[in-house]
Order: structure tokens, then sequence, then C-alpha cells
């Protein structure tokens, strides 16, 4: 059975304002497919992420989601298309309770959303009267990932979600992945952790002054992605 094709990009350039930073990334995502991309620090990761979830606006390229092209859709109507996106930036409200940051974005999203996520992350139940500004930038990525982990969506966009997370916590994160996949989610992971995404990979592309600089399919070879990144 042939796979169902998540997210397309073609050609996507962008930045902030007359800045561009993104050049011309391609890349598809397939149902029960996850593509990751690395790189160092201040290669255009995060801008190519914001760009696919219409957080910026694209100087050039398409991005097409279920086969409908995007561009002039809203970041938050693509969420009803079936997109999740969590930023590098968390989305956490510091003064609302987690229980409330947990069931505010998606319209029909209840704790019991959360019952597969909260047997991995038990903490978080625990704490759900709790402010979220309380929780350190660690947790409020594992706050974030596990929202969008439990949104009713075909498509999860996740931008650096491993840093500042503990690393039993960060294993924990493979396996809900590696479950999700099974059930046919499309993923695209920007993360620096290769260790995190030999895990689960399926393809790999790596950046370099916003540029896809080399792309490997299938087992991820540590050595072959680190002997090109540059410093």
């Amino acid at each position: 059975m042939m796979a169902d094709l998540m997210l397309e990009v073609k050609n996507l350039s962008g930045g902030y304002d007359d800045l561009i930073i993104v050049k011309n990334i391609s890349l598809n995502v397939y149902s029960g497919q996850v593509v990751s991309v690395t790189g160092r620090n201040g290669v255009g990761k995060s801008t190519l992420m914001k760009l696919i979830s219409g957080s910026l606006k694209l100087s050039g390229g398409t991005v097409f989601v279920l086969n409908q092209d995007v561009r002039s859709i809203a970041k938050h109507k693509r969420l009803k298309m079936g997109v999740s996106y969590a930023p590098q930036e968390s989305i956490v409200f510091d003064e609302l309770s987690l229980e409330e940051n947990l069931t505010l974005h998606y319209e029909g999203t209840d704790l019991a959303s959360y019952d597969e996520v909260f047997k991995y992350f038990p903490r978080l139940k625990e704490r759900l009267g709790q402010r979220a500004g309380t929780l350190s930038g660690g947790e409020k990525k594992l706050l974030s990932f596990s929202r969008v982990i439990a949104e009713p969506t075909k498509m999860v966009l996740l931008d650096e979600p491993t840093e500042g997370v503990q690393s039993d916590n960060i294993e924990l994160m493979a396996e809900i992945i590696i479950k999700e996949k099974a059930k046919g989610r499309g993923f695209l992971i920007v993360d620096q952790n290769l260790t995190f995404l030999e895990r689960f990979n399926d393809v790999i592309h790596l950046m370099d002054h916003g540029e896809a600089i080399f792309k490997m399919e299938g087992l991820m070879f540590r050595e072959d992605i680190e002997e090109r990144i540059t410093i």
C-alpha cells in the first residue's frame, strides 16, 4: 500500500523581511515517516520550520499539506487541516495552569486526549493544577511536545523538541514518536541530538548557510552526518 504524501515542500525560500535565510529547500514527508533536519546553530533550521508552519511568509517556493497549497492559509487554520506545530520557543502561557495549556489550543481536546501521554509522563498529570510559569525550560518543552502528540492531526512539526529536556524523558519522547509513526502520522523534526534522531529517522537533511547540503535515506550513520557539519 502506497503511503500518502503528508507534506510537500518545493524550492522554499524566505526569512525576515528582505533578509533571505532559507534558500531553495525541498523535502517530502509521507504517512508513517519521520524526516529530520539537522545542522549547527544558526544555519536556518528554525526559520525553515517557521516558513513551513506559516509563522513567516515565503519569498519563494510552495508548501502543500495533504495535496493542498497552504501558502495563503493562516497558521492557526493549518492546525484544523491536520498539522500540529511545536516551535523551538515553546508556546506555553505562564499564567495558566498546565491543564489549561494542554486543552487550550485545539477545539475538542480535553484531558482524556492525554491519557496515553500521561502514561509516559505521569508528573505532568500530577501537576495539572500548577501554573505553567513555574516549569523549567525543559519541562515546558515536554508540555509542548505532549500537546502536539495529543492533537488529532496527521502531520507533526517539532522544532528542537529535546532542547533542555532530561535524558530519560528524551528516551520516552522517542518511544512515543515510534508509536505514533506506526499509526501513520508523519513527522518533520529539527534537532541536533543525533542519538535521538537515529532511533526513528527515515530521511535526514543536513543544513548549512540556509541550504540543504546533504540528504541520507534509510539507516542513519552518525559519522556521515558529523563529518559534514562545518564548525
